[in-house]
């Protein structure tokens, strides 16, 4: 079914030339770098349609345009142009190919790059098309979420309205609990069954029972380890890999299977706690049940440890591959993610990120010190009031949303919360399984967004 919209939608891959260094007129050869984005003309009411645009975010710009059908659906009521463009660092807009990576020139990895480009990238290609007249409005999911708001508050001149769904514009901006990710995600597992609460944290009690015990051979037989571990660093790496699974079933509970960030089956949460509630054996329950991360397709017969999750400067994962390294330099310099677990209010292991420990792993992996404060300063943070026209839309299921805006701020800052929701389900392409909340948020957003092009064209004419 998704595949047979992916062939009615065409969605054309081409490149644009972008600045390196908006910023700096002769820093690093002064050059351009190819930035990869898609675009959808076969709905565009030409010149005078108005403009989707996706701010692309930590990832492969396709995986994001096979995952967020709300936009084209949305653009064939609407009569836009469709545009995904894929973030600096991230897929193949690498402005410096396989260097991308090395200091220093990582180092034009910013938000404020990424925005830039945007910026840019807009203004050619209205010109390039013809569509100076069109009004804007920009998507985004999670970190795209951000950037969307982000780019509403920088380049309002630019950008006539934004959807940021499941943006946490306040937690990576220092605001707000450190505990509150991973109570988040404990709280979507204890609203299926407290029970399953229990079990995960019995089976989490079992493991550190015997990890104490230095009993590595049984807890490498329990979770069907390829290495035996040996040291407090290979506990602690476990532990890591098995709370990230619990944070992926919870973002991505979506009630149909997807192939977002993996392969997930329809309601995982509600799977993940019938496994583990079925188990006889704690430790063997809590393998099976992260299995459905790690292991979905049932080809491992074993785990390695360091290959299946990289431990890095987010507590909620920086995935693999040299996006994992873009997204972990982000969360080493402007987007704070201090996130902890306790073992009190929430079912995880004791593990804590503090400042100091995002700084001394920083310094060691980029040479870098973070800034904490200045995403705020720069973005906001919570004081949006002389902000306008930006729904920020957040499912009660998410664990993001709590970090995000909750709350309308005015008539034109406005918050859709969507009870049955888990990570952005809104920007997904409706679905037979949808919850009647998000389509009833989804007619809401469209509303609203109609309004605002209405309003543009309005003030162009």
């Amino acid at each position: 079914q998704e595949r047979e919209r992916q062939r009615l939608v065409e969605q054309q891959e081409k490149y644009f030339k972008q600045v390196s260094d908006h910023f700096n007129y002769n820093s690093l050869g002064n050059g351009t770098y190819d930035q990869r984005y898609l675009i959808t003309d076969q709905y565009w009411k030409k010149g005078n349609g108005p403009i989707f645009f996706y701010t692309g975010n930590e990832g492969d710009i396709w995986e994001f345009a096979q995952n967020t059908g709300f936009i084209t659906e949305l653009a064939a009521v609407q009569g836009a142009l469709v545009i995904f463009a894929e973030h600096r660092y991230y897929g193949k807009s690498l402005p410096f190919g396989k260097d991308s990576f090395n200091i220093p020139e990582v180092g034009l990895l910013t938000v404020e790059q990424a925005l830039a480009d945007y910026a840019v990238m807009i203004t050619e290609l209205k010109k390039e098309l013809g569509a100076q007249k069109c009004p804007v409005i920009v998507f985004g999911g999670s970190y795209g979420g951000m950037l969307s708001v982000y780019m509403r508050i920088r380049y309002p001149n630019i950008v006539t309205g934004a959807l940021a769904a499941s943006a946490p514009i306040l937690s990576t901006a220092g605001l707000g609990d450190s505990r509150q990710f991973f109570q988040d995600v404990t709280a979507d597992f204890e609203k299926f069954k407290p029970a399953c609460r229990d079990s995960v944290q019995g089976a989490f009690q079992k493991l550190n029972t015997l990890a104490q015990q230095k009993d590595y051979r049984r807890i490498q037989s329990a979770f069907s380890l390829c290495k035996t571990p040996s040291t407090p660093k290979d506990i602690h790496q476990l532990m890591g890999l098995l709370r990230n699974a619990f944070t992926m079933m919870a973002m991505l509970d979506y009630p149909y299977s997807t192939h977002f960030m993996g392969s997930m089956p329809a309601f995982p949460v509600k799977v993940a706690c019938e496994t583990m509630l079925n188990g006889t054996d704690l430790m063997s329950a809590l393998r099976d049940t992260v299995g459905m991360v790690y292991n979905s397709t049932g080809q491992l017969t074993c785990y390695d440890l360091y290959s299946l999750y990289v431990e890095c400067a987010d507590p909620t994962g920086c995935g693999l591959g040299f996006d994992s390294y873009a997204w972990d330099y982000q969360a080493c310099t402007e987007i704070e993610m201090c996130y902890e677990s306790n073992n009190v209010t929430d079912m995880f292991p004791p593990m804590t990120f503090t400042e100091q420990q995002r700084e001394q792993y920083c310094s060691k992996r980029w040479g870098v010190a973070p800034r904490p404060g200045w995403l705020k300063t720069q973005y906001w943070g919570d004081d949006l009031s002389t902000a306008s026209n930006i729904i920020f839309s957040n499912g009660d299921l998410d664990p993001w949303a709590n970090g995000g805006i909750r709350k309308s701020l005015s008539p034109s800052l406005i918050a859709i919360n969507i009870p049955e929701g888990a990570h952005h389900l809104d920007l997904r392409e409706s679905n037979p399984n949808d919850p009647e909340s998000v389509i009833v948020a989804r007619k809401k957003e469209s509303e609203i967004i109609a309004q605002w092009v209405k309003a543009a064209m309005k003030e162009s004419s």
